[in-house]
C-alpha cells in the first residue's frame, strides 16, 4: 500500500478561509514540486521538515491559486511518511481544483481513513488511538471530546498493556516451569496465579463498566418522551430542543406521529422522540400513533414519562407507569408551578427517579439533567480516564475476561497447568486484538472504513 502516494482534501468541503490538500507517501515532495512553485524558487524536495513556503499552485501551466506549502519528513509526520500539505483559499471549487492538480501530478486518491491507517501500520499510533481520532472528529460535547482525547493519548491502551504484561509474565513463567523441569525455576503457586488472574479480571471489569456511559456521551442515548395527552410532552420537547420542534395546543391528541430531534442535555446527547399521547382512543389515526408510542417506550434506552402534577392519576397514567417499570426512566412531574393534585406516593413507590419541572418556564431542567446523568452513569465517569469506547473494544475485553474466568475455573478443578497456559494465551490474544497488535486485516479495514476521506 505504501508504494503509492495518496492525496485528499483534509478540510470540510465548503466556503471557508482555507482549504487543505494533504499528500502522503514516498513521492509526496516530488508531486508537490510539480504543482507548487515557491516565490523564492525553493526546491520542495530539499525543504526541511516542519518548514513552510509561500507560492503559487499550478495544474501544468495553468495557474490555479496562491497558498502555503507545509513539509513533514518521514518518519516525523502524522503518517510516518513524507507528507506535504497545500493550504489554498477555501471554497468548494478551488480545493477540488487543487486536488485534481495533485492527482494529475501522480498522486492517487486516498481512501476513507487511509492517512490514519498508514499512521497505524507505520507504528505511529495504536488501534485504540486511531479510534480516538474518529471520536474526536464526531464529538458533540465536552465529555465526549475529553474521552476522545484520552483515547488518542493512549489511556485505554496503557491500561490494557498493564493487564497484558501481567498475563504475559504469568504465561511465560508457566511455560518455562513446564518446559524446563530440570532448571532451577520456582514452582508455580496456584494461589498466587489465581490472585494475579483475579486482579486482571478486576481491571477488565472496571473497564467494561465504562462502556454504557462512554457510548452514551459518544453516540447519544435513544430517549422517548411519553405520557397521556396534554401533560406537556411537546412543551418539554421544545424546552430541550431550544426551539418550537413540536406543536403545542390545548387540544388532546395533537401529536399523532413520532417527532424526533437530537438535543444536548448538558453534555449528554439525547436522540429525542416526542410520541403520541398514550390513551384509549377510537380515532384510527391517533390509535396508530399511540401504538407507536408504546413500542418506542419498550425499546428506548431512556424514558422521560411526563405527568401533570395538577391532575389526579388516571388509568392512562397507571398504564404508562407499568410500561416503564423495567426501563431506565424518569417520572417528570410537569406543571410544578400549579397546585399539586397528583398522587406522588404512588409514583414514588413505582418509579425510582422523579423530577419536578415546569416545561413552560424551564424550571427544573438542571435537576432533570442531573438525574439523567446519574441513570446513564456519566456523573461518575472520568472522561480523561481509560474508557471502552465501542463494541469492538468491548468484545475484545469481554472475551479476555471470560478466558481468565475460565482459567481460574480450570485451576480450581485441578486441570493441568499447560492447559491453563493455553487459556491465558487466548486472553492475551484478545487483548492484542483490542490494541491492534494482532488484529486481522478485516478488523483493521472495518475500523478505518468509518473514517472520513482526508483523515
Amino acid at each position: 500500500m505504501n508504494e503509492k502516494t495518496i492525496a485528499a482534501i483534509a478540510t470540510a468541503q465548503g466556503a471557508g478561509g482555507i482549504g487543505i490538500i494533504r499528500i502522503s507517501g514516498c513521492d509526496a515532495l516530488e508531486i508537490s514540486q510539480k504543482v507548487f512553485k515557491s516565490i523564492t524558487g525553493r526546491n520542495i524536495s530539499e525543504m526541511k521538515g516542519y518548514t513552510a513556503a509561500y507560492g503559487h499552485i499550478y495544474d501544468g501551466d495553468e495557474l490555479i491559486d496562491s497558498g502555503v506549502l507545509l513539509v513533514y519528513i518521514a518518519p516525523h509526520s502524522y503518517t510516518g511518511e513524507n507528507v506535504a500539505e497545500i493550504s489554498c483559499h477555501g471554497g468548494l471549487y478551488v480545493t477540488k481544483r487543487v486536488l485534481r492538480a495533485v492527482l494529475n501530478a501522480g498522486a492517487s486518491m486516498a481512501e476513507a481513513g487511509e492517512f490514519t491507517k498508514r499512521a497505524f501500520l507505520n507504528g505511529k499510533i495504536g488501534l485504540t488511538e486511531a479510534e480516538g481520532v474518529m471520536d474526536i472528529i464526531s464529538a458533540r460535547g465536552e465529555q465526549s471530546s475529553r474521552a476522545a482525547l484520552g483515547a488518542m493519548d493512549g489511556a485505554l491502551r496503557k491500561k490494557i498493556d498493564s493487564v497484558k504484561e501481567s498475563l504475559i509474565t504469568s504465561a511465560a513463567h508457566l511455560s518455562a516451569w513446564a518446559d524446563y523441569p530440570e532448571d532451577d525455576i520456582p514452582a508455580v503457586s496456584t494461589e498466587n496465579l489465581t490472585g494475579e488472574l483475579k486482579s486482571s479480571i478486576g481491571i477488565l471489569d472496571k473497564l467494561l463498566a465504562t462502556y454504557d456511559a462512554g457510548k452514551a456521551i459518544r453516540e447519544g442515548i435513544d430517549t422517548v418522551i411519553a405520557g397521556k395527552p396534554n401533560v406537556g410532552k411537546s412543551t418539554l420537547m421544545n424546552l430541550l430542543s431550544g426551539y418550537e420542534r413540536s406543536i403545542v395546543t390545548d387540544i388532546p391528541g395533537t401529536t399523532r406521529d413520532v417527532i424526533e430531534d437530537t438535543v444536548m442535555l448538558g453534555d449528554i446527547p439525547l436522540c429525542l422522540s416526542d410520541t403520541a399521547g398514550i390513551r384509549a382512543t377510537d380515532d384510527p389515526v391517533e390509535s396508530i400513533g399511540v401504538e407507536k408510542a408504546r413500542k418506542r417506550v419498550k425499546s428506548a434506552g431512556l424514558v422521560l414519562a411526563v405527568f401533570d402534577s395538577s391532575k389526579e392519576l388516571c388509568d392512562d397514567d397507571r398504564e404508562l407507569i407499568e410500561l416503564i417499570k423495567d426501563c431506565p426512566s424518569v417520572a417528570v412531574i410537569n406543571k410544578s408551578d400549579l397546585e399539586t393534585a397528583i398522587d406522588m406516593d404512588y409514583i414514588k413507590k413505582n418509579v425510582r427517579n422523579v423530577v419536578f419541572i415546569s416545561a413552560k418556564s424551564g424550571s427544573g431542567a438542571s435537576e432533570l439533567e442531573k438525574v439523567v446523568s446519574d441513570i446513564i452513569g456519566t456523573s461518575q465517569l472520568d472522561p480523561s480516564a481509560a474508557i471502552i469506547a465501542n463494541e469492538r473494544q468491548r468484545d475484545c475485553a469481554k472475551r479476555a475476561r471470560d478466558f481468565l474466568n475460565e482459567a481460574i475455573n480450570a485451576l480450581e478443578m485441578g486441570i493441568t497447568l499447560d492447559a491453563v497456559t493455553v487459556i491465558i494465551e487466548d486472553a492475551i490474544s484478545a487483548l492484542l486484538e483490542l490494541t491492534g497488535e494482532r488484529a486481522s486485516e478485516a478488523v483493521v479495514d472495518s475500523v478505518f472504513s468509518h473514517f472520513c476521506v482526508g483523515k
